[in-house]
């Protein structure tokens, strides 16, 4: 029986940075040239260590703004018209607090861990943290270097609606804002929100539907409590309630939120997290039908002065890009699982058992991409191997010291630019995704110290980190389980 495959090399390399080809071969046998060395900009990456609040991010909406008829028809009717919202680092808002781009790394890194800590121990079943309870779009904030996410979006909460920046995590299932009456808060940019000054602010009943669903929910006063707990310590717990949200000039009404009267944690500067997971409770679910549970984000990369974005709907799927299927874990439905089925380093494939990345049938292991993880972690044996190949081919560059959570660095001070190995993945179907330079070596201070940015794993679970995801245009195509890379770079 003949089987023809078709095989998508997708590369997001500037062409002039590509000085060299090769060819590989695919486990089917097939041949495929991609690029074996590229060049790294040692200065521009270096000079893009400097803070640079970006200005305020679009979207902001006045206190007394009301909502045109033109937006509601926007929802009413579920056309195609497609909005974009900003996404933004951490770093470039103005309540970043280290300006030292070394003391923020070691920071960022140590939130890392524990975001890490946290989902190898909800995914493996080792005390998992409870995540209770037409078109459009946003720009997108680079931001929480938290452990609960890396990125801010702008929206409008209540009516007329109230402008906070919220964390997006594709590993969670909740929506929720920091609320008026607050008997804990942490620091947020914009005012809490008080929902008592919201026309379409509604409680949920303890005997709703929409209650029933969020996990472990409790009652009190006849109103549906909520609780949710992360691995790093931080929490929220208030009331649910149903809330119109204005995302883009999209008005969205009826949406289950969090809203949380005590809260805890990582999550500085933001009001609240705006859940992309898989499951019912995320923004992502809740609009089900609407957008078929399709949405596609660019990260913005680190120290440049441009937006990312965050859109919903169909129509907002690329055309051209490399698709592979999504991996359902019945475990964990509220993770994005991509078969993977070995890595590259300049311009050959690593050695590497193809069951190293495979999800078992007890749902262990597999690879999960996560907005939340900064750094991309592999099972230990892997990103040996990998480290230990990508090392072989940069032996000419000077070594120096291990940084935080990595042990592969190198002193690039004096240089512009530098020759390096590509850095591959292989998707499963055949889709080879080859990362941009700034992708995989990053600098870790001013001074030109550069870290290979991957790490070990503390368990058999792989996971790809924003970091490797910057500058690539992601897209989910959830009603029919597929996940895009490219066609294009933002």
């Amino acid at each position: 029986m003949l089987i023809l495959v078709a095989f998508i090399i997708l590369n997001l390399l500037p062409p002039h940075f590509v000085i060299s080809t090769t060819i590989t071969t695919t486990s089917a046998g097939h041949a495929i040239p991609f690029p074996a060395f590229e060049h790294l900009n040692v200065k521009s990456s270096i000079a893009a260590t400097e803070l640079r609040p970006a200005a305020s991010a679009t979207n902001n909406y006045s206190d007394d703004q009301e909502i045109t008829q033109k937006q509601k028809s926007i929802y009413y009717n579920h056309n195609s018209s497609t909005v974009k919202l900003n996404l933004l680092h951490r770093d470039k808002l103005s309540f970043s607090w280290h300006n030292d781009h070394r003391r923020r790394f070691e920071a960022r890194m140590k939130r890392d861990v524990r975001r890490v800590a946290s989902l190898t121990r909800r995914l493996s079943g080792g005390g998992a943290a409870a995540y209770e309870v037409s078109d459009f779009g946003s720009e997108v904030v680079s931001g929480m270097d938290q452990g609960s996410g890396e990125y801010f979006v702008r929206i409008g909460v209540g009516s007329p609606a109230r402008s906070q920046y919220v964390v997006i995590d594709s590993g969670s299932d909740i929506v929720w804002v920091q609320c008026q009456p607050c008997s804990q808060c942490y620091h947020q940019s914009d005012p809490v929100f008080d929902p008592s000054d919201s026309a379409s602010f509604s409680g949920v009943s303890c005997s709703s539907a929409v209650c029933e669903r969020v996990e472990n929910s409790g009652c009190h006063a006849g109103r549906c409590k909520y609780e949710v707990s992360y691995g790093d310590g931080s929490y929220t717990k208030g009331t649910l309630a149903m809330e119109t949200l204005t995302i883009g000039h999209t008005m969205v009404q009826n949406v289950a939120i969090g809203c949380g009267h005590m809260n805890r944690g990582m999550f500085i500067g933001a009001a609240g997290l705006l859940g992309l997971g898989g499951g019912s409770m995320s923004l992502v679910g809740q609009l089900g039908g609407q957008t078929g549970g399709a949405f596609s984000y660019c990260l913005v990369s680190r120290g440049t002065g441009s937006f990312g974005s965050l859109e919903f709907g169909r129509s907002v799927l690329p055309v051209g890009a490399a698709w592979v299927p999504l991996i359902q874990n019945q475990r964990a439905p509220s993770f994005y699982y991509i078969g993977l089925s070995g890595l590259g380093v300049g311009g050959t494939r690593v050695p590497i058992a193809e069951d190293t990345f495979r999800l078992s049938e007890l749902g262990n292991g597999g690879v999960v991409m996560d907005t939340g993880t900064a750094v991309t972690r592999l099972p230990t044996a892997a990103y040996v191997a990998f480290r230990d190949t990508f090392m072989a081919e940069t032996a000419n560059l000077p070594r120096a010291p291990g940084v935080s959570i990595f042990d592969t660095c190198y002193d690039l001070n004096g240089f512009v630019t530098v020759r390096v190995p590509t850095v591959s993945f292989f998707l499963s179907g055949g889709p080879i995704l080859t990362l941009p330079a700034s992708n995989f070596l990053i600098p870790v201070d001013e001074k030109g110290t550069f870290c290979f940015a991957f790490a070990p794993s503390p368990s058999g679970l792989s996971i790809i980190g924003n970091i490797q995801q910057e500058g690539i245009q992601i897209s989910f195509d959830g009603s029919n389980g597929y996940v895009g890379f490219g066609p294009n770079v933002c």
